[in-house]
C-alpha cells in the first residue's frame, strides 16, 4: 500500500470517486457535493487557511484507490482548549484494518509536526454543520444534507487506533403530525390571547429583515454564553444569503414580542431528497435536476436547522407555541411528513430537554472523537455547557 498527497486534478477525482466504490451496495447512501467539498480545500473560498493549513491524501494499492483522509490545523479550534488540538476529516476506506490504521497514521503524523498535542475527528475544516461526526448508531435511513454517514466498520477502527468519543451528536426527529403537548397548547392560546406576542413565518419579508431577526434572536439566545461568539449584521447577511436558494419561506418561523424577535425555529427542506438525483455533482445537469424538484416540492422532510429562545424568555412556552404554530400552519400545507433536527451535543442537556419535551424521539448517533498523542495524558470529555 502506498499513499500520497492530493496534488492535481486527477488525484481530486480520485479523492471524490472513492465513495462511490465504497457505498456502490448501500442504497441510503447520498453523496456529498464535490463542490460542497472543495470548498473545505480552496484557500479562495475557505477563510480559515489565512491562519491554518490543510492536507489531504490518498491510499492506494496496486494502483487501486481504497482509502482517503484529510487533517488540519485550525488556531481558531484550539482557542479555550487545555492542548493544542488539529483536526482530521473525510476519512473514506475500505474494509481493511491495516489500510485504515496507515491512513490514520498519515494524518496523525503530519499533525505531530505541526506541533499538535490531539486530534479531533472526524471534522471539518469549516462550520460544525457540514461534514462532522462519525456515524454511530441508526443506520436505517438516509443521511441529511451536509451529514456524515459512514459504514459501521468505521467504529471499530477508530476505536481500535485508540481514539475517544469527545462528545456525542445527536440528531432528533419529530413527526409533523404529531399533536402538540397539552401543556404547549395551553402556553400557545395564551400567548395568542396577547397582543404583544405574535408568531409568524418569514413570507413577504426581506432578506434585511430576516437577517436582523435572526441575528437579534441568535445573539439574545446563545451570543456570547456557552462558547458561541455575538453576530454581526454582516454574519447575519451572508447566512440569509446563503440560505435564500433553498429557502421555503412557510417553514422559518419567528416569534415576537411588542415586535422585537424573540425566538426561531428555522428549517429547510431536505437537500438530500433532490440531491440524491444529482449524483453527488451539482455542474449543469445536476442544477437543471436541483430545480426541476425544487419546483415539484419533491422533499417530504424538512430540517430544523436552528432552534432558540431569548434567554429572557425562557420558561415562557415559546418553544411550545413555535412548534404549535407550525402544528397548524405548516402540516397544513401538506407537504412535509416529518422534521429532523439538526444534531445537538450530549454536553448541552438542556437544550436535549426541550427537543424531547416536544415530543421529538431520538433518530441517529454520531460522534466526535478525540486522541491525545501523549497516551498518560488524562482524557477528559467536553464539559457540559452551562
Amino acid at each position: 500500500m502506498e499513499i500520497s498527497l492530493v496534488v492535481n486534478d486527477q488525484d481530486i477525482k480520485d479523492f471524490h470517486r472513492l465513495p462511490f466504490e465504497i457505498y456502490k451496495n448501500d442504497k441510503l447512501w447520498v453523496p456529498h457535493l464535490m463542490q460542497d467539498v472543495e470548498k473545505v480545500f480552496d484557500p479562495k473560498k475557505n477563510k480559515l487557511f489565512r491562519n491554518g493549513k490543510a492536507k489531504r491524501w490518498l491510499l492506494k494499492d496496486g494502483g487501486k484507490v481504497i482509502g482517503r483522509i484529510a487533517a488540519w490545523v485550525n488556531p481558531r479550534y484550539s482557542k479555550g482548549m487545555e492542548q493544542e488540538t488539529g483536526g482530521m476529516g473525510f476519512f473514506e476506506c475500505v474494509n481493511n484494518k491495516n489500510a485504515a490504521f496507515k491512513l490514520l497514521d498519515t494524518a496523525v503524523n503530519w499533525l505531530k509536526e505541526e506541533k499538535m498535542e490531539a486530534v479531533d475527528g472526524p471534522i471539518n475544516f469549516g462550520e460544525k454543520n457540514f461534514f462532522w461526526g462519525l456515524q454511530i448508531e441508526n443506520f436505517n435511513a438516509p443521511p441529511s444534507y451536509g451529514m456524515n454517514y459512514n459504514p459501521e466498520y468505521y467504529k471499530e477502527y477508530f476505536e481500535a487506533y485508540g481514539f475517544r468519543i469527545y462528545y456525542e451528536q445527536l440528531i432528533y426527529q419529530r413527526d409533523m403530525f404529531l399533536p402538540a403537548q397539552e401543556i404547549f397548547v395551553r402556553k400557545y392560546n395564551i400567548l395568542m390571547q396577547d397582543p404583544d406576542y405574535r408568531i409568524a413565518n418569514v413570507r413577504g419579508r426581506t432578506e434585511e429583515q430576516i437577517a436582523y431577526d435572526f441575528m437579534t434572536v441568535y445573539n439574545n439566545a446563545w451570543g456570547g454564553h456557552h462558547g458561541f461568539k455575538a453576530m454581526d449584521a454582516g454574519q447575519a447577511k451572508r447566512t440569509i444569503k446563503a440560505l435564500k436558494p433553498v429557502m421555503d419561506p412557510d417553514i422559518i418561523v419567528f416569534a415576537y414580542h411588542q415586535e422585537k424577535p424573540i425566538g426561531f425555529y428555522v428549517n429547510i427542506p431536505e437537500l438530500n431528497e433532490i440531491f440524491s438525483h444529482v449524483n453527488g455533482n451539482l455542474n449543469l445537469i445536476g442544477k437543471l435536476k436541483f430545480l426541476w424538484h425544487k419546483w415539484r416540492k419533491t422533499p417530504k422532510t424538512m430540517v430544523g436547522i436552528v432552534f432558540g429562545v431569548d434567554r429572557e424568555y425562557h420558561g415562557k412556552g415559546i418553544e411550545g407555541a413555535m412548534i404549535k404554530w407550525a402544528e397548524i400552519y405548516v402540516v397544513s400545507l401538506n407537504r412535509y411528513d416529518q422534521t429532523i433536527m439538526t444534531w445537538i451535543g450530549d454536553f448541552n442537556p438542556k437544550m436535549l430537554r426541550v427537543i424531547e419535551n416536544l415530543g421529538a424521539t431520538l433518530f441517529r448517533k454520531l460522534a466526535t472523537y478525540r486522541l491525545n498523542f501523549d497516551p498518560k495524558k488524562e482524557f477528559k470529555r467536553m464539559p457540559i455547557a452551562g
